[in-house]
C-alpha cells in the first residue's frame, strides 16, 4: 500500500469516527463522564482529520486546496469550542455549542459530498444545521449561569 492510500484511509477513518463520536457527544447527557470523554475523543479525531487533510492538500494542491481550508476551519471551530468550555467565562455555553456543533456540520457535509453527487450535499447540512445550532445555543443561553455551570463540566 502506498503512502497516499494510507493517508487517505486515515483521513476517511477519522471522518467516519468523527461522525460517530460527535453524534455520541450530542446524544449523551451533558455532565461529567461520557460527554467529556466523547468531547476529548472528538478533539483527537478532528486533529487527525485535519492533519491528514493538510498532508493530502500539500501533495495535490491544485485539486485539494479547498479541503485544506475546510479542514482548518473545522479544527479551529472545534478547538475554540473546547477552549471556551475550559475557560468558562460568562456566557460560554452558547458559544461552545455553536463552535463545536458548527465543526460537526463540516463532518456531515463531507460525508454527504463524497456519497451523494448533488450540489445540495454542499449546502443542506448548513441549511438544516445552522437553525438547529442557533436554537440550541439560544436555549442554553437562556438557562442562566447556574445551569451553565452544571451543564458541561471540565
Amino acid at each position: 500500500m502506498d503512502a497516499h492510500a494510507l493517508l487517505l484511509g486515515t483521513h476517511i477513518a477519522a471522518g467516519c469516527t468523527g461522525l460517530v463520536v460527535g453524534a455520541a457527544a450530542l446524544a449523551v447527557p451533558k455532565r461529567r463522564g461520557w460527554h467529556v470523554r466523547c468531547g476529548r475523543a472528538y478533539q483527537v479525531v478532528v486533529a487527525v482529520m485535519t492533519s491528514s487533510a493538510v498532508v493530502l492538500a500539500v501533495t495535490a494542491p491544485r485539486t485539494l486546496w479547498g479541503l485544506l481550508v475546510i479542514a482548518v476551519a473545522t479544527e479551529t471551530a472545534a478547538l475554540a469550542g473546547w477552549v471556551v468550555a475550559r475557560r468558562r467565562r460568562p456566557g460560554w455555553l452558547p458559544v461552545h455549542v455553536s463552535l463545536v456543533a458548527g465543526s460537526y456540520v463540516s463532518f456531515v457535509t463531507a460525508a454527504l459530498v463524497v456519497n451523494w453527487s448533488s450540489p445540495l450535499a454542499w449546502v443542506l447540512p448548513t441549511l438544516v444545521g445552522s437553525p438547529l445550532i442557533a436554537w440550541t445555543a439560544r436555549r442554553v443561553g437562556r438557562a442562566g449561569p447556574r445551569r451553565e455551570l452544571a451543564t458541561v463540566p471540565r
